[in-house]
């Protein structure tokens, strides 16, 4: 007996009543196997009806933020190909089965619609030049060439969503996935999506400095914990720095006069510096620590297999026609 892989389609929704019903009947059209689910985040408004009218099921988290949505859904759907979009229709749900389809072929553990604007307005120009750089930033950190590292339309193998931890309780929840992709090097691909205004009566949720900041904090932080040794061998250099700008003047009177007149600042210049060996030595032994926990989130991820297509999953998804493709964070 052949058994075709299991998909699932994962809908963040807070107060989405203009345009998840939508969103649900395209998710059902273009994959009429999967199991669409929207998760209501606290929203005040027909979401949850609408979405239940449309077909999909229906599930309800009460904590505010799209990171909390993301925890409870990777935590309660299983499926071996897990879909996620955003519920106010700016992603083209037509184009799930091309995603979900390469997921499979290749197989990759993540494959991202990489937004592609096709009209003004859908895309301010601070949120652009946000995603830009803060693309950058996981780019310098993280090393790898990541395009859109904020889309909110990907596809994940099972595997990708029990290894992912899933920490962020807000918008930075992508910026998370991106950069356990980037570390764990999990096959990734990117496919150009387009990306498009919200019908009438849609509010953005985004909040261009605010959330801007809070993703900022979260690279910061992510790379202290994945990147303790350079985090700590920059502030050990600092401290060492400004240790030897301190002791430069005292060694050098010491030197011409055999005497040492300062002697508080000598004390500081010198307790500055076993600061910064004692900073740099602790980021030693995070990025040790850091391996050892990267090694377990590694063994878990391979505890699962790899994303099979059947023989009649193939002939169902055929004739979709070529995805261009762009291969990212060690794609085959």
């Amino acid at each position: 007996m052949v058994v075709e892989p299991t998909i699932a389609c994962v809908v963040p929704c807070h107060n989405e009543e203009a345009a998840v019903g939508k969103v649900v009947r395209d998710l059902r059209a273009a994959l009429p196997e999967a199991v669409v689910y929207v998760y209501d985040n606290a929203s005040t408004d027909r979401t949850a009806e609408l979405a239940r009218e449309a077909g999909a099921i229906v599930r309800h988290e009460s904590r505010k933020g799209k990171g909390n949505v993301i925890r409870r859904a990777f935590a309660d759907v299983d499926a071996d190909a897990l879909l996620l979009i955003d519920g106010d229709d700016t992603y083209d749900a037509s184009r799930a089965r091309e995603l979900v389809d390469l997921l499979f072929e290749g197989p990759y553990d993540q494959v991202v619609g990489a937004r592609r604007v096709t009209c003004d307005g859908a895309y301010r120009a601070g949120h652009a030049v946000g995603n830009k750089v803060l693309t950058g930033a996981v780019r310098s950190l993280f090393g790898n060439d990541v395009t859109d590292m904020l889309s909110g339309y990907r596809v994940f193998s099972r595997r990708f969503v029990k290894s992912f931890p899933a920490l962020a309780r807000e918008f930075e929840t992508e910026t998370e996935m991106t950069i356990h992709a980037l570390h764990l090097r999990l096959p990734t691909a990117e496919v150009p999506v387009d990306y498009r205004v919200r019908p009438a009566g849609g509010e953005s949720k985004l909040r261009t400095y605010r959330d801007g900041w809070r993703i900022l904090r979260v690279i910061l932080d992510l790379a202290r914990r994945e990147r303790p040794s350079l985090v700590h061998t920059v502030i050990a250099g600092v401290l060492a720095l400004v240790s030897v700008i301190l002791g430069i003047p005292v060694i050098a009177e010491f030197v011409r006069t055999g005497t040492v007149p300062r002697v508080p600042t000598a004390i500081l210049a010198a307790a500055i510096m076993t600061i910064a060996a004692l900073v740099l030595l602790v980021g030693y032994i995070l990025e040790s620590l850091t391996h050892m926990r990267q090694e377990q989130t590694r063994l878990v991820h391979l505890s699962y297999p790899a994303p099979v297509r059947t023989p009649r999953y193939t002939a169902r998804g055929a004739g979709t026609g070529p995805v261009p493709v762009r291969k990212t964070a060690g794609g085959p």
